[in-house]
């Protein structure tokens, strides 16, 4: 039997959205005439990033509680009952031999419906500290594909195997793309190029500090891929320019690495895993304002190593002009820092997470 129905789940950030995207690709080379079926939430980007990789999506009226009382809030309750029923419809009508959720709001009734329907249920938890609807599913999983030790203060210990986060195929060897890369973005082949990176929404900070050392950038010839994010392009796209290109999110990641000479990136899972398939030099920039603060936790682990550089954002003022210029002149640091990460890389993680799918089909 080869004709499987599969629904993957997850979204609001591309930490969502691009491993359940891998998993799906793993699955359809593996099964060819399988069926996919994504589910999201309305009015979030994975409504747009999914079906430009080729799958169907259907979206449920819900979102997060927000951590203040709003009126977002107070309507919670009836996105959620809304949800429930829109995922049992959903389940029943596609019938689906498994169901993959990997984080985000749509994916937590989804997998709650499939569940109290009897469908085996995968949950793909990309961080060292679990998410609440992550946390809420445990129980009703069949398991849980994770990135980092010790998840057991998290999830049931009979449940968790250690996959790795799933990466974008086309980012396993991005060096092959590189004249490509330069011509895309309409670089110098021999200039040196920064790329920065906020995540899929876009980090605030960043962008600051990006705005205030575009002069400092200049005077070193740095020329510049700067990814600001949606929410955030029309106040930065005004410094978009020969040497610095200013995207609000760049669909063309595979180029982007591949161009890339120096990387400042956000420190989240998906981030991370990416960047030590990569294998360039980086200095992370974690968000602060995140749970258990598991981006510095993330990053630390990686310059524990000597696999990357971090400063934080309280310490950019006083520090990141140093870290870049000492970064930039010294060679033996870039090779070093990129031999390091490149070692910690998972490049197996979406065949083994899709191993454990296959096995829940009983092949």
């Amino acid at each position: 039997m080869d004709n499987y129905r599969f629904i993957l789940s997850g979204g609001g950030t591309g930490g969502h959205i691009y491993p359940a995207i891998a998993i799906a690709d793993e699955l359809k080379l593996r099964h060819p005439d399988a069926a996919f079926l994504f589910v999201g939430a309305k009015d979030r980007m994975e409504m747009e990033k999914v079906p430009k990789a080729g799958y169907k999506i259907k979206g449920l009226w819900i979102s997060g509680i927000q951590r203040k009382l709003t009126l977002k809030n107070l309507i919670f309750p009836f996105k959620l009952i809304s949800s429930l029923i829109s995922a049992g419809k959903i389940v029943t009508k596609f019938k689906p031999h498994v169901v993959i959720g990997t984080g985000g709001f749509a994916s937590g009734p989804m997998l709650k419906m499939a569940s109290r329907k009897g469908i085996p249920c995968v949950l793909q938890e990309q961080n060292s500290y679990a998410g609440i609807t992550n946390k809420l599913l445990a129980k009703h999983v069949a398991k849980i594909c994770v990135a980092y030790d010790e998840m057991e203060r998290f999830f049931p210990v009979n449940k968790i195997v250690k996959t790795g986060n799933p990466v974008r195929a086309d980012l396993i060897d991005p060096l092959q793309h590189t004249n490509a890369a330069y011509e895309f973005f309409g670089l110098d082949p021999e200039g040196i190029t920064l790329l920065v990176l906020g995540g899929s929404l876009g980090a605030r900070r960043i962008n600051q500090l990006i705005e205030k050392e575009l002069d400092f950038f200049s005077k070193l010839g740095i020329q510049l891929i700067w990814q600001c994010g949606m929410g955030y392009y029309e106040e930065y796209k005004k410094f978009h320019a020969n040497d610095v290109k200013v995207h609000d999110f760049l669909n063309k990641m595979d180029l982007a690495y591949s161009a890339a000479d120096i990387i400042i990136s956000r420190a989240g899972a998906s981030s991370v895993s990416e960047l030590c398939i990569v294998g360039k030099p980086v200095i992370f920039i974690p968000s602060p304002n995140v749970a258990e603060d598991h981006q510095s936790k993330n990053a630390r682990s990686l310059v524990l190593k000597q696999a990357a550089l971090m400063v934080e954002e309280k310490d950019l003022a006083g520090k990141f002009e140093n870290v870049f210029s000492d970064l930039n002149k010294s060679e033996d640091s870039k090779k070093l820092l990129s031999k390091n990460i490149k070692a910690l890389a998972q490049p197996d993680a979406t065949k083994n997470i899709v191993d454990e799918i296959e096995h829940l089909l009983k092949i």
